[in-house]
C-alpha cells in the first residue's frame, strides 16, 4: 500500500537528519531555482534538463553527505539540489543506503535516479581521484566542480578511470563550467575525462577545461556500441591531449568555440558513421585535428569557420583518414536547437575568461564577450513538461482491443531483482513478474522487424498494487520520449512504428512489480 505523503516526507527527512549528524551535510530550505543559467545544446532536447530545480537545497562537504542527500529523498525521482564545497576524496566517500539511491564506495554514484543537480559552491569543490558516475540516470546537472586524476589503474582506483563517465540509458545530462584533469595516459594509470557509452544521449558539455591526459573522452566504447549521441562540446578548453577530443562512433555530435590547444595525435575522431558537426573552434599547436583515425570504419565531418594556427596533418592510410590540410566536409549535419557561435578567431580569449570552475560561470553573449549568466526564462528551450513534471496518472488497466503484440516478443531490461525474469513481461501470466534490482529501473519489449504500437498496459503484480510511481515510455530506436506520468495502468501514445519500446520506473514506494508489459495496436 503506497505511504501517504506525510509519512514518505518523515522518512526522508529522517535520514537526511542522520547523516546531517554524522557530519558533512546541511539542510536548507527549497528554492525555486538549481543551476545557475540554464542547460544549451543537445541537452534542450528530449524534453530538456532541469536537474533538480524546484527542490530542496542541500549543502554537504563530504562524499558520503552527497550520497546520504541522494539516499534521503522521497523517491528517485525527486527533485535535489547538492551544494557542494570542499574536498571529496575516498577518505570521505562511503556507501549510503535507501530506497531512492543505489550507491558505492568509492565513487560519487548517481545510478538509477532522476532529476539532481550537484554544483560547487564557496570555496569551490574538488573531487580529488573520486570519478562521477552516472549510469541509467536522467536530468542531471554537474556545475562547476573540478574532478582530478581518476585512476583505472594503480591506486587508489575509481570510476574505471573516467572523471566523469556516463553508460546505460543515461538521457539528458549537462556539464557545465568544470575543470576535469589527469596528469598522464594510460601507462599512468589513468582513462577518459568525460565518457559515454551504452545508450547515452542528450549530452551537452560547456565552458569546461580538459587537460593533461591521454584521454579527452569518447561516445561509444567500441565499434558496435553506436546506440550514443546527440553531444555538444562548446566553449571548452582541450589542452595537452592525446587523442579523443573527442572519439565519437555513430551518432551525432556538435563541436563549436571550443579551443583545442597542444592536440599530441588526434583531436576529433568520428567514426563507425559518425556525424560531426565542427564550427568555429581554434585548433593550436596541434596535430591531426579532425578526421577518422586508427580505424577502417569511417565517420563524417561538416567543418565550417575553424581557424588552424600552427596544426600538422599526417598522410593518409588504410586506417588513418585525416580531414586535413584542407578539412573538407565529408557531409552535412542539421542542429535542432538555437545557438549563437563566436568567431573563431576570439575563441582562445573568451574561453580563457569562461572555462573551468571557479570562473564566476560567466559565458560568452555570442560576441566574444564574457557575462554572467543570465537565468532561465521561458522559452522555446525551456522544457516541456516531461520527466519531471508528470502529466496525470494512466487510467485503470483495460485492454485496448486487439492483441496483445507482446506475447511472443523479445524483452530485456536493467539489472532485476532475484528470482524475476524478464520473460513474465510477456507470458500472459499475472502471477510472475519482474522487478528491478533497487526502486527504479526499465525494461523493453522488442521485435526482430518494425512494429507498430498505439497503447500500452503495465500491469502490476499482486500485493504491489499503487508501487510504481513517476514513469516514462521510450522510443528505445530514437531515444524518445513517448509519455510520461504516475501510476500503472493504461497508456496511450501516438501511433508509433519500432522494434523497442522501453518503460522506465523513475520514482516508486515500496518495491515495483511488473506481471505484464502489454502492447497493442489499436
Amino acid at each position: 500500500m503506497r505511504q501517504p505523503v506525510t509519512r514518505r516526507l518523515q522518512a526522508a527527512l529522517a535520514t537526511l537528519a542522520l547523516a546531517a549528524a554524522a557530519g558533512g551535510i546541511v539542510l536548507t530550505a527549497p528554492e525555486a531555482s538549481a543551476a545557475a543559467g540554464s542547460a544549451t545544446g543537445y541537452a534542450t532536447q528530449n524534453g530538456g534538463t532541469t536537474g533538480g530545480a524546484g527542490g530542496q537545497t542541500v549543502r554537504a562537504t563530504t562524499g558520503t553527505a552527497i550520497h546520504a542527500a541522494l539516499c534521503g529523498r522521497a523517491a528517485a525521482g525527486t527533485p535535489i539540489v547538492i551544494e557542494v564545497e570542499g574536498t571529496i576524496n575516498h577518505g570521505n566517500t562511503s556507501k549510503v543506503s535507501g530506497s531512492s539511491c543505489n550507491t558505492a564506495d568509492g565513487v560519487i554514484e548517481l545510478k538509477q535516479i532522476s532529476n539532481v543537480t550537484i554544483v560547487g559552491v564557496g570555496g569551490g569543490a574538488v573531487f580529488d581521484q573520486i570519478g562521477i558516475h552516472i549510469r541509467e540516470s536522467s536530468n542531471i546537472i554537474i556545475q562547476n566542480v573540478t574532478v582530478k586524476n581518476v585512476k583505472k589503474s594503480g591506486s587508489p582506483t575509481s570510476n574505471g578511470g573516467d572523471a566523469i563517465g556516463m553508460e546505460s540509458g543515461v538521457r539528458n545530462v549537462w556539464v557545465d563550467h568544470t575543470t576535469l584533469e589527469a596528469s598522464g595516459g594510460e601507462s599512468e594509470g589513468y582513462d577518459g575525462l568525460f565518457d559515454m557509452k551504452a545508450d547515452t544521449r542528450y549530452v551537452t558539455l560547456s565552458y569546461s577545461i580538459l587537460r593533461n591526459s591521454g584521454r579527452g573522452g569518447l561516445v561509444g566504447s567500441s565499434e558496435s556500441d553506436v546506440s550514443n549521441g546527440f553531444v555538444t562540446y562548446h566553449h571548452n578548453l582541450y589542452e595537452n591531449i592525446d587523442s579523443r577530443a573527442p572519439l565519437l562512433r555513430g551518432g551525432v555530435g556538435h563541436m563549436f568555440n571550443n579551443h583545442y590547444v597542444r592536440i599530441n595525435s588526434s583531436g576529433i575522431n568520428s567514426r563507425a558513421g559518425a556525424r560531426a558537426k565542427v564550427e568555429n573552434n581554434y585548433f593550436e599547436d596541434s596535430k591531426d585535428v579532425l578526421g577518422t583515425f586508427y580505424t577502417d570504419a569511417a565517420g563524417y565531418w561538416q567543418a565550417d569557420g575553424n581557424t588552424l594556427d600552427n596544426v600538422t596533418w599526417s598522410s593518409p592510410g588504410e586506417d588513418n583518414n585525416p580531414a586535413g590540410p584542407d578539412m573538407k566536409s565529408t557531409t552535412t549535419v542539421s542542429i535542432p536547437y538555437a545557438y549563437s557561435p563566436d568567431a573563431a578567431g576570439c575563441v582562445p580569449d573568451v574561453v580563457s575568461r569562461t572555462a573551468g570552475a571557479g570562473k564566476g560561470l560567466k559565458v560568452s553573449d555570442g560576441n566574444c564577450t564574457a557575462q554572467p549568466p543570465t537565468e532561465p526564462t521561458p522559452g522555446p528551450t525551456d522544457p516541456t513538461p516531461g520527466p519531471t513534471d508528470p502529466t496525470p496518472g494512466p487510467t485503470d488497466p483495460t485492454p485496448p482491443g486487439g492483441t496483445n503484440l507482446s506475447i511472443g516478443a523479445g524483452s530485456d531490461g536493467s539489472s532485476k531483482a532475484s528470482g524475476t525474469s524478464f520473460g513474465h513481461l510477456r507470458d500472459g501470466d499475472l502471477t510472475t513478474y519482474w522487478a528491478p534490482a533497487g526502486s527504479t529501473g526499465h525494461a523493453s519489449i522488442k521485435w526482430d522487424s518494425a512494429t507498430t504500437v498505439s497503447s500500452v498496459v503495465i500491469r502490476e503484480a499482486a500485493g504491489s498494487a499503487g508501487s510504481i510511481g513517476a514513469w516514462r515510455l521510450r522510443d528505445a530506436d530514437a531515444g524518445t520520449v513517448l509519455a510520461s506520468g504516475d501510476g500503472a495502468g493504461a497508456i496511450s501514445i501516438p501511433r508509433t512504428t519500432l522494434r523497442k519500446i522501453t518503460f522506465e520506473i523513475v520514482g516508486s514506494t515500496g518495491s515495483p512489480r511488473i506481471a505484464e508489459f502489454e502492447t497493442y495496436a489499436d
